[in-house]
């Protein structure tokens, strides 16, 4: 049976284009997120919706089978870009269909978005937590193993990934994802699966384990009984892919001013980080009044801890007052943001 209900969402304002969209899936006790942006109407007689078709969950629906491919690339220097070590990206460009299709549209997808989308289209959200978070580190395995082997510009394309269940994983352009899906990215997207003395980001491919068959791969469904029963994350990995596989990270986030201080900035925090914080967040405040200026003098007190409460209110963060890894990140994505369009980027 179909485990999501389907529902049609028709957005308007005055001024903007309406956006249709058919076939948003919504999970019993599972919070769905639905972003949407609106193009302003070029003439006043213009009537143009924008249209989104959902397609059914990989997990439902029919899907062709993933080709294999080694775990490993033996990669080709062709004068593109090499990379000789894992960078987070900002974007990356989704091929929507077949490598081959040259008919398919390229999307420009921030990386983070990507993720989310791709494990909302792949996984159940009321699947075990930990089962949830070996999924997304396979995700993103995959994902920068794309992006570290330039696959697909090394072989004359013009894109990061497909949208191809037979080549890559599920990205499906307007689609809603989860709130408990979005929250689990954001602690550990700069996370990807590694063995020993490897610094490729392991191609790990996976199947749902029922309409087709992987005996090498991570199984889905079976990845959701093992949670079931209590396993971690990195046990669930380690059942599939072996026990030499283990969890790595990469501290090169492109985009980003500087990394993670290594752990939570809060009353009583000092140092260079503290003060970094506080020029971005006022930053941030001259495109967002409702956040206060701050002294940025490395020392975080009350009013810091003011400031990036209200921070966490405005996007949608747990108001702890506290800079733990997810505000750290979300801090720096918008201050790029903002400085981006000061500058008239």
């Amino acid at each position: 049976m179909q485990p999501y209900a389907d529902y049609d969402i028709l957005i308007e304002a005055d001024g903007y284009e309406s956006v249709n969209i058919s076939g948003a899936q919504v999970l019993s006790g599972q919070t769905a997120l639905q972003e949407v942006s609106m193009l302003p109407v070029a003439r006043e007689d213009q009537t143009t919706d924008e249209l989104y078709v959902i397609p059914p969950h990989t997990l439902y629906g029919d899907f062709p089978p993933k080709i294999p491919e080694d775990e490993i690339k033996e990669q080709v220097i062709t004068g593109e870009i090499v990379l000789s070590r894992v960078v987070i990206p900002e974007y990356i460009i989704v091929h929507d269909g077949p490598p081959d299709d040259a008919s398919a549209e390229n999307y420009y997808v921030k990386y983070k978005d990507y993720i989310k989308n791709v494990a909302s289209s792949e996984i159940y959200a009321t699947w075990p937590e930990n089962t949830i978070y070996a999924n997304i580190l396979a995700i993103q395995s995959i994902t920068l193993n794309r992006v570290y082997t330039e696959w697909y510009r090394n072989r004359g394309k013009n894109f990061t990934i497909t949208s191809s269940t037979a080549y890559d994983q599920k990205w499906v352009p307007g689609r809603n994802i989860f709130k408990n899906i979005s929250t689990a990215v954001d602690s550990i997207f700069t996370n990807y699966l590694s063995r020993p003395n490897v610094t490729q980001p392991l191609f790990t491919q996976y199947c749902d384990g029922k309409n087709v068959s992987c005996p090498t791969w991570m199984r889905q469904w079976e990845s959701k009984t093992l949670g079931d029963r209590g396993y971690s994350a990195i046990e669930i990995l380690r059942y599939f892919y072996g026990d030499d596989i283990f969890i790595n990270t990469s501290d090169e986030i492109s985009g980003i001013p500087s990394s993670w201080p290594g752990s939570n900035l809060t009353t009583g925090s000092r140092g260079t980080k503290v003060r970094q914080l506080q020029n971005q967040l006022n930053a941030i405040a001259r495109a967002y009044p409702q956040l206060p200026r701050i002294a940025a003098d490395g020392i975080y007190g009350s009013n810091t801890a003011d400031a990036v409460r209200n921070f966490q209110r405005i996007f949608g963060l747990p108001q702890t007052g506290i800079v733990d890894y997810p505000t750290w990140y979300k801090i720096s994505e918008v201050y790029v943001g903002v400085t981006r369009i000061a500058e008239g980027f």
